[in-house]
């Protein structure tokens, strides 16, 4: 199986990660519910098998929490990659969410970058500060090794608008890390 546990301990967080990409039980806890709820979305929607355990500064605010999430995160998925031979590579999707729609679209490449474009319409879901979803996805992207696209078409509802986002990046991963032959690169290498 294609799988990965990653640890990371800073003054900050203490953060622990345990992902499998072709599926598996999902348990999150990171002490923002919300935050809770979008990871869990993730896995869900992605078919990944997770677990996630962080404990941050949450006396602070959860900015810490989410961005080192990301990175922990981000590397489980780009361990349980190994080489990157025989995925798909490239995956994109749409998620509509009531009244919101999101758009994802990743490349698993080895090469780093983040498109983030979202304009949420409330600052706040519970405990969980919104512009903390574009930190979350640049962590994730930047140690995972993986191009990501993601574009808020439209919504009325930052809960809605947030999970849409996850649940499209989640898509679009799924495919990309899907099972094909070969390597899916000109060059010979990722």
């Amino acid at each position: 199986m294609r799988e990965a546990t990653v640890t990371r301990k800073t003054k900050e967080t203490d953060v622990s990660v345990r992902l499998c990409l072709d599926g598996g039980d999902v348990s999150v806890e990171t002490g923002i519910g919300f935050f809770d709820h979008m990871l869990t979305a993730f896995a869900v929607h992605g078919g990944f098998g997770l677990s996630v355990r962080v404990r941050g500064d949450l006396e602070v605010d959860g900015h810490h929490t989410v961005e080192d999430t990301g990175i922990v995160l981000g590397k489980a998925l780009g361990e349980a990659l190994g080489d990157k031979s025989g995925i798909a590579r490239f995956g994109s999707f749409y998620i509509p969410m009531d009244e919101s729609l999101a758009f994802a679209a990743v490349d698993v490449s080895g090469r780093s970058f983040l498109r983030f474009q979202a304009d949420f319409s409330q600052e706040r879901c519970g405990e969980y500060d919104v512009c903390l979803t574009e930190e979350f996805f640049r962590a994730l992207a930047m140690n995972a090794g993986v191009t990501l696209h993601l574009r808020l078409e439209y919504g009325q509802n930052a809960h809605h608008e947030a999970e849409a986002l996850f649940k499209a990046a989640a898509h679009a991963l799924r495919l990309a890390v899907s099972e094909k032959k070969g390597l899916l690169s000109t060059k010979g290498v990722l």
